[in-house]
């Protein structure tokens, strides 16, 4: 008689049963168990199906900021929250590196640095149609390096879904913010003697994002996981909550965005769309040449979709002074944030899951 195996849907205590299928291995039957558990769930919990609630926070933001609400965050709370965020998806990825070799990891960061040049590149390409060469450049670079906030909500979709994912996806995040600077300088100007590279590397390399993903990531590593145990109840139990009231401030920012990008025309409003798409795919296609998982992959795709606001305009306030932020800024916040934290991510889970079919 074959045996029965019981799972339950993540944080709902569902039990279903599924006899196994003769000719699939282990692993493959408790895949498709799972994806059949929540299926089940999700035709009988409409609700489920729903945006999920950090998404809605975001929502609620938008909206507040489109009717000119008096609404705001503190500003000391919105960098405090960004800490945050970043500090405990740093200790989440050490953490999960102390359990596994980091020599195999080199191969990879050199595929993600190239999948970082490789969009800058893209981009520039495709803005030049339009663009100055400066813009064009400083635009590029923005999507070819990656948003935080884009990939603790990926963090979140997945998590809630119960979708493992590979703990180095933390390190692709860090080093993928540092190619499309340098790439997005070196398409504006050129090797100048006149750029100042060390106040340039100092701002790219020890920039308060990669610092505190790197610091995490050492603290994580170093602790292991009964080490970083007692911190559980505060970099794990609230991200969430941190999350929705960053994503609230984001809302607020991005309706401002919105309001600019009308200024810039209908291509910088394409490009914002079907660059994201395109990237996403590419990351794809590095996930699957790395061999990451199904939430790996999905991650890396929405990490190669996203596009810096953080990071890069920090830097390039520095590199390049007469590029224009808003052409930029408002691209990444009015049109391919939105798109990614609402359709994006799902849209790539699904495109992920023909990849490893």
């Amino acid at each position: 008689m074959p045996e029965v195996v019981e799972l339950f849907v993540v944080e709902h205590a569902v039990p279903y049963q599924f006899l196994p299928n003769n000719h699939q291995s282990e692993s493959d039957f408790i895949e498709t168990s799972r994806a059949l558990a929540c299926n089940h769930y999700l035709h009988a919990n409409p609700r489920a199906i729903m945006l999920d609630v950090v998404v809605l926070f975001f929502l609620f933001g938008l909206l507040a900021g489109l009717v000119r609400s008096e609404l705001k965050l503190p500003p000391a709370l919105y960098d405090t929250l960004s800490l945050f965020l970043l500090l405990a998806i740093g200790l989440k990825g050490g953490v999960g590196l102390a359990q596994q070799p980091l020599l195999p990891l080199l191969p990879q960061l050199a595929l993600v640095i190239l999948l970082g040049v490789v969009q800058t590149l893209a981009g520039f390409a495709l803005l030049r149609i339009k663009m100055n060469r400066v813009d064009a450049a400083a635009t590029a670079a923005h999507y070819g390096s990656v948003s935080v906030a884009t990939f603790a909500v990926g963090v979140n979709w997945l998590t809630e879904r119960g979708i493992s994912f590979e703990s180095q996806l933390s390190i692709f995040l860090a080093v993928m913010e540092i190619p499309a600077i340098l790439v997005g300088i070196v398409l504006a100007r050129g090797v100048s003697r006149q750029t100042q590279w060390r106040m340039l590397a100092h701002e790219t390399f020890l920039g308060k994002g990669v610092t505190l993903l790197i610091g995490g990531m050492a603290i994580g590593y170093l602790a292991g996981p009964d080490g970083v145990a007692p911190l559980k109840p505060l970099f794990v139990d609230l991200f969430k909550g941190a999350l929705a009231l960053f994503l609230l401030e984001m809302g607020l920012i991005v309706a401002r965005q919105c309001q600019d990008l009308r200024k810039h025309g209908f291509f910088l409003l394409g490009f914002a769309l079907l660059m994201p798409l395109a990237s996403a795919l590419l990351g794809l296609a590095v996930g699957q040449i790395i061999g990451l998982s199904l939430g790996g992959l999905t991650l890396l795709a929405t990490l190669a979709a996203s596009a810096s606001y953080i990071a890069v305009p920090a830097t390039l306030r520095i590199a390049l002074p007469q590029a224009n932020p808003g052409l930029s800024l408002s691209a990444v916040l009015g049109v391919t944030f939105p798109f990614n934290i609402m359709l994006g991510i799902p849209l790539y889970h699904s495109w992920a899951h023909h990849f490893t079919e």
